[in-house]
């Protein structure tokens, strides 16, 4: 049995959410995390001592951390297909898996909570353009690599493209001044038309 604990307004449920549709992968989502609590039930706390969202278990096996997860998903599922057999191209997955996680999605977050989440009188302009500026530093960064490409690494959909796909979704639906990224937005369009990205991928709230 597969279970995925996890709301899907979460970024980083998305991402796993997305990877096993891509996989077509049989699981049961159970709403954890925001609204829906109980990431500080002592059962949750037993699966995830970080009282986050997602957790994947798996026939007794527990995994969290959305990007490991993926790279469970990929690696474990569909071996040259999402993760690259050639070590290169997989090391290259790896890079857009860490950056995303480390520099896009985290660039994103201010703005994402004050535009969203924060009621209009509480919100501080400072902050949104503070994240906004690093934010189209990273967008800069991805339209510039997608020039020229069909997918972040080779010319196949790989788990990098989950990745940065979830965190461009975010971005790209904020309520925020941009610049118009040609490469950027040409991709995300591909990709969001897959139907995995379909059941992944909600109105942000």
């Amino acid at each position: 049995m597969r279970r995925l604990w996890g709301r899907l307004s979460s970024v980083n449920v998305q991402k796993a959410v997305w990877g096993l549709e891509e996989l077509g992968l049989p699981y049961e989502r159970v709403e954890a995390g925001g609204a829906f609590g109980r990431v500080r039930d002592p059962d949750y706390v037993a699966l995830n001592p970080n009282g986050l969202v997602p957790v994947l278990e798996e026939d007794g096996f527990v995994l969290w951390e959305s990007n490991a997860i993926l790279r469970y998903l990929a690696r474990g599922h569909d071996r040259g297909g999402l993760w690259p057999e050639q070590p290169q191209a997989a090391a290259l997955v790896d890079q857009w898996l860490d950056w995303q996680a480390t520099r896009f999605t985290p660039s994103t977050r201010d703005a994402f909570w004050q535009t969203v989440r924060t009621p209009p009188e509480q919100r501080d302009q400072a902050v949104i353009d503070r994240s906004v500026a690093a934010s189209e530093d990273c967008a800069a960064i991805l339209d510039a690599h997608l020039t020229g490409r069909p997918y972040a690494v080779g010319d196949r959909f790989t788990a990098a493209d989950i990745a940065l796909g979830a965190a461009t979704h975010r971005w790209l639906h904020l309520d925020v001044p941009r610049i118009e990224r040609p490469a950027l937005r040409a991709w995300y369009e591909r990709i969001r038309t897959r139907p995995a990205a379909a059941a992944a991928l909600p109105p942000l709230s």
